[in-house]
C-alpha cells in the first residue's frame, strides 16, 4: 500500500524551477511515485493533493512554507526519498544569505541585493505570485527597473505596479514576461543575437525570440527587446509597458525600426498604441498576431505572423517551404507547442489557408479546444493547466511526451507539428529527448514537422539540433509559419 509523507519548512523559500527540477530528482528514485516540493499556497496545496501526495502536515502549510510532499510504495522507499529531499535543500545558510554550489554568498533579500551591487538598476523577480508584487515595489522604491518573471500575480497589483514604475520613470517589464534583451545582454528565456539597430517591444517571450532569431538569420541583430508581459495590451492593464518601451526605444539612437509583437490586444489599447506609433518618425513593425485589416499610421506595417514581421524589418523575401515528398496516413495536424504565441501564429497560417482548427489558446477567428482530438488541434503545452506544478516544456521537454506518443498512436492524426525553443533557461537538448522519447519506433508513419527557434551561438547549438532532428526523419522548416505551411501541404496533398 502506498505511503504518503510530507514535511514543511517554516519560512524557507527557493524558485519554482529550481523546486521542480529537485522534484524530478525524488520521482526518479527507485519505489517513489510521485513527489513536489512546493511554497504553501491555497493554489499549490491544491495541486498536490490532485497528485495524491498532500496530508494533514502539509495542508496545514502557510504561504510562506515549503512543502515537501512525496508518495512512495512502502515507508522504507518514503523515508529514503524523504531523507533525499533534505540532502538537496540543507545549504550553509546566513540570516540575509545563502550560500550556494558555487560557494559564493549570494543575497536573500531585494535590499541585501542592492546594497552588494549599489549600481545596479535592474532586478529580475521570479517568486510565487503571492509574493512578487512586494518585492517588485520594493524594487521600484528603490529606483530599480524590474523584469518580473513570475506569473499569477493579480490584475489589479499588476497595474499598480506599472503606474508606480512609470511615476518614477522606471521599466517594470511583467508579471509573467520571460524575455528580454538589453544592452545585448539575454534576461530569461532569450537567445544570443548580434548587437545591431532593430528594436522590439513584445507581450509574448517566444515572439521576441522567434523574430529577433529570424532577424539574426536575415544577418540583422539587436538593438534591445523588451518584454512587456502577456496582459499588458488587456483593456485592464492598458498597455503601460508597452508605451513605455515604445517611447524609450523611440529616443534610443542605435534603434533604426521598432517592431511590436502581441497577441490581438484590446481595442481601445490599440488605438493609443498605434496613435503613439505615429508621433515616431522611425519606421514601425506592427505584429498583432493574426489581425490583418487594422489601420496603421503612415510609418507602421501591419504584419500578421512573427514570420512576416521579420521579413519586413529585414527587408528580406520570403523564404521557400521546404517540399516534403512524403503523404500523410492521417488528415488530422495535432500541433503541441511550447510557445503560445508559436501556437497562435500557426492558427494565422491555418485559418489563412480556409483550415478549421481549435486550440486551448485561440485568436479570432478559430475556436477554442474542446476536448475533441477529431480535428486539427493545436495546443499550447506552456499554458498553466498543463505547466501547473510541473515545469515548462522549455526547460523539461518530457512534458510533451505523452500527448506526442499518444498522437503517434492515432490513426486520424497525419502529422504533428513541433517547436524547439532554443537559449539561456531553456532545456540543453531538447532535439536529444525528443529522439530519445521516440525510442526504436520512431515517427513511424506519422510526419513530424518541426521548426527551431535559436541561434548558431546558442548554448544547443541550432545547426546540431537540426541535424539532431533531421537525423531521425523529422522535416525541420526556416520558421514555425514554415512549419504550418508544410502541415497545411501534406493534409492537402
Amino acid at each position: 500500500m502506498s505511503v504518503v509523507v510530507n514535511e514543511v519548512r517554516r519560512g524557507f523559500y527557493l524558485d519554482s524551477v529550481a523546486l521542480m527540477r529537485m522534484s524530478r530528482g525524488i520521482v526518479a528514485r527507485n519505489g517513489v511515485e510521485e513527489a513536489g516540493m512546493m511554497m504553501g499556497t491555497p493554489a499549490n496545496k491544491r495541486i498536490m493533493a490532485d497528485a495524491g501526495v498532500l496530508n494533514a502536515t502539509g495542508e496545514a502549510a502557510q504561504p510562506g512554507d515549503l512543502v515537501i510532499a512525496l508518495r512512495a510504495c512502502d515507508q522504507l522507499c518514503a523515508d529514503d526519498a524523504m531523507a533525499e529531499a533534505r540532502s538537496v535543500l540543507d545549504k550553509p545558510r546566513g540570516n540575509s544569505g545563502a550560500t550556494g554550489e558555487s560557494g559564493q554568498w549570494t543575497p536573500r533579500t531585494i535590499r541585501a541585493a542592492h546594497a552588494q551591487m549599489p549600481d545596479a538598476n535592474l532586478a529580475l523577480i521570479s517568486v510565487p505570485g503571492a509574493f512578487a508584487a512586494a518585492e517588485g515595489r520594493k524594487a521600484l522604491n528603490r529606483g530599480i527597473n524590474v523584469l518580473m518573471f513570475s506569473d499569477n500575480v493579480p490584475v489589479v497589483d499588476e497595474v499598480e505596479l506599472k503606474q508606480l514604475a512609470r511615476e518614477r520613470g522606471l521599466l517594470m517589464m511583467g508579471p509573467d514576461c520571460g524575455t528580454a534583451i538589453i544592452n545585448g545582454v539575454p534576461l530569461g528565456f532569450a537567445n544570443v543575437v548580434p548587437r545591431g539597430d532593430v528594436g522590439i517591444v513584445g507581450a509574448s517571450g517566444t515572439g521576441i525570440q522567434e523574430v529577433s532569431c529570424l532577424l539574426a538569420q536575415h544577418g540583422l541583430g539587436i538593438s534591445h527587446a523588451l518584454g512587456t508581459g502577456g496582459r499588458d495590451l488587456k483593456a485592464d492593464v492598458g498597455g503601460i509597458t508597452m508605451l513605455m518601451g515604445i517611447e524609450l526605444l523611440d529616443a534610443d539612437a542605435a534603434t533604426r525600426h521598432i517592431v511590436i509583437i502581441s497577441k490581438p490586444p484590446a481595442d481601445s489599447v490599440a488605438r493609443v498604441v498605434l496613435e503613439r506609433v505615429g508621433q515616431s518618425v522611425k519606421p514601425f513593425t506592427v505584429c498583432f498576431i493574426g489581425v490583418t485589416d487594422m489601420a496603421m499610421p503612415a510609418n507602421a506595417t501591419l504584419a500578421p505572423t512573427l514570420e512576416r514581421a521579420a521579413q519586413l524589418a529585414s527587408g528580406a523575401n520570403a523564404v521557400p517551404d521546404p517540399r516534403s515528398a512524403l503523404s500523410a496516413k492521417g488528415k488530422h495536424v495535432r500541433g503541441l507547442f511550447a510557445g503560445g504565441t508559436m501556437c497562435a501564429e500557426v492558427q494565422v497560417v491555418f485559418r489563412d489557408a480556409g483550415l478549421k482548427c481549435v486550440s486551448n489558446v485561440a485568436i479570432p477567428g478559430v475556436g477554442e479546444f474542446d476536448g475533441n482530438w477529431r480535428q486539427h488541434a493545436l495546443i499550447d503545452l506552456g499554458d498553466d493547466d498543463y505547466t501547473a506544478g510541473r515545469p515548462h516544456p522549455m526547460i523539461e521537454p518530457a512534458v510533451r511526451d505523452e500527448p506526442l506518443l499518444a498522437a503517434l498512436k492515432d490513426a486520424d492524426v497525419g502529422v504533428v507539428l513541433i517547436d524547439f525553443v532554443l537559449g539561456f533557461g531553456a532545456h540543453a537538448d531538447p532535439a536529444g529527448h525528443l529522439v530519445a522519447a521516440l525510442g526504436a519506433r520512431g515517427v513511424g508513419g506519422t510526419v513530424i514537422v518541426a521548426s527551431v527557434t535559436g541561434t548558431e551561438a546558442d548554448p544547443q547549438r541550432r545547426s546540431s539540433q537540426v541535424r539532431i532532428l533531421e537525423a531521425a526523419g523529422i522535416i525541420v522548416a526556416p520558421s514555425n509559419a514554415s512549419a504550418a505551411r508544410i502541415a497545411v501541404q501534406l493534409v492537402r496533398d
